[in-house]
């Protein structure tokens, strides 16, 4: 079977996590230190900050950024559903805008007009008007009191780098800008991936950040990974400074910092805190991780490219093209079963099953979910996407022979 994704560890790895051991340091220390500090270097970020997962920094992302109890955050439904989560995490609920179906990511047109007619600027803020509607039994709405003066004003705009792909960000910060409101980049799937802001003349990479905070994961399925983890990134320190404080239960003083202390050295909990650190173990398989990086990202281009050239001769297939502001690390390489298909999606995944093949089906919608779908919303390109987009095997260790067995299995589906 041809794996849908494959992690790129080594001995390398392996000869880490023992010297992490051997060491004596297995939670969080000096290893995520390092790995923090590699990882800022890589991006271009003045602070990076190792969380436990990706859904643990967008949590701490949002509450750095203010996002209170009866707030509203602007996201995609069409994400795993951990970013709508992330919101929820606040006591806050999420307004969802639809995509762009090229991108399959935050459209920015359909965001333009949620801000425009279905929020009022107020002197304490922006507020969205349908508010109301969004209290359901499983929403945390529905034990906010909604006499209070931050319920149903909209505290942020979470946006998504899907599957690798950056989202339209220049345009998104125009009106972010516009309306006050701070930007939480969702870059699970991005590290590597650049974004221009002058047409495709110089490139930086995603986590800079371009917005207030970026978010990463470095689960198995990412381009690289500490086997779960995750990392915020910000150009803020007054944010760095409270990400150290709640990942680590609120202390005032990390264990690394006690430990190097010649004096005894008696910890505080200013704030309430959470158990979201990442461990030296893990660090030390980052740090390897990060070493690869650009070899992945060249291997990932070259398959994707390959997988390009081999597929647009299939008339019922759909490609994602690269917007000239992206440079994408192909996280995902998805594709588009049109309606003149021999087969839908779910029969063409099972026949690739039956030959061999892994897939996945395109992006999950939060909104489609059980705990979200007491709220109505009407997102067509979104449910489009989720109906029509199936992921295809891409892993750094894959040959070409592979990509065109995929693409001959795919071309005599019937």
């Amino acid at each position: 079977m041809i794996p849908i994704i494959k992690p790129f560890l080594g001995k390398e790895e392996t000869t880490a996590i023992s010297k992490a051991i051997e060491s004596g340091w297995v939670t969080q220390g000096p290893k995520v230190k390092e790995f923090e500090d590699e990882f800022a270097k890589y991006v271009g970020a003045k602070h990076a900050c190792a969380v436990s997962n990706c859904t643990t920094a967008l949590h701490l992302a949002l509450l750095a950024v203010g996002v209170k109890p009866g707030n509203l955050v602007i996201t995609v439904s069409h994400s795993f559903i951990a970013t709508a989560n992330s919101i929820r995490f606040c006591n806050a609920e999420p307004i969802f805008v639809d995509i762009d179906s090229s991108t399959y990511n935050m459209g920015v047109d359909a965001l333009k007009e949620l801000l425009k007619r279905e929020c009022v600027l107020k002197a304490k803020g922006l507020f969205y008007k349908k508010t109301k509607k969004l209290i359901t039994p499983v929403s945390p709405l529905s034990f906010v009191k909604d006499d209070k003066k931050e319920f149903g004003q909209v505290a942020a705009i979470l946006v998504v780098h899907q599957m690798g792909m950056p989202c339209d960000l220049p345009s998104i910060l125009r009106l972010a800008k516009k309306y006050k409101l701070p930007v939480v980049e969702d870059a699970a799937c991005a590290i590597g991936s650049e974004i221009s802001f002058n047409s495709g003349k110089t490139f930086e990479k995603i986590g800079k950040p371009h917005g207030d905070i970026a978010c990463f994961s470095f689960h198995p399925r990412k381009i690289v990974t500490t086997g779960d983890g995750g990392m915020l990134t910000t150009s803020n320190q007054e944010y760095d400074v409270l990400f150290r404080l709640l990942r680590h239960h609120g202390m005032s003083v990390s264990d690394l910092e006690r430990h190097k202390s010649k004096k005894v050295v008696f910890e505080h909990y200013p704030q309430l805190g959470f158990n979201y650190r990442l461990t030296d173990i893990q660090a030390s398989i980052g740090i390897e991780q990060l070493k690869k990086i650009s070899l992945i990202i060249e291997k990932r281009r070259k398959i994707a490219v390959k997988y390009n050239e081999l597929l647009s001769q299939i008339n019922w297939i759909g490609l994602t093209k690269e917007p000239n502001y992206t440079r994408t690390n192909w996280q995902s390489f998805s594709i588009r079963i049109l309606k003149n298909a021999p087969l839908t999606r779910d029969k063409l995944m099972q026949y690739l099953m039956d030959q061999g093949i892994s897939s996945r089906p395109g992006i999950m919608n939060a909104h489609e979910e059980k705990v979200y779908t007491k709220s109505k919303w009407k997102l067509p390109n979104s449910k489009k996407a989720r109906e029509d987009v199936l992921l295809l095997p891409l892993f750094h260790q894959m040959t070409d022979e592979q990509v065109t067995t995929i693409v001959e299995a795919i071309k005599n589906a019937k």
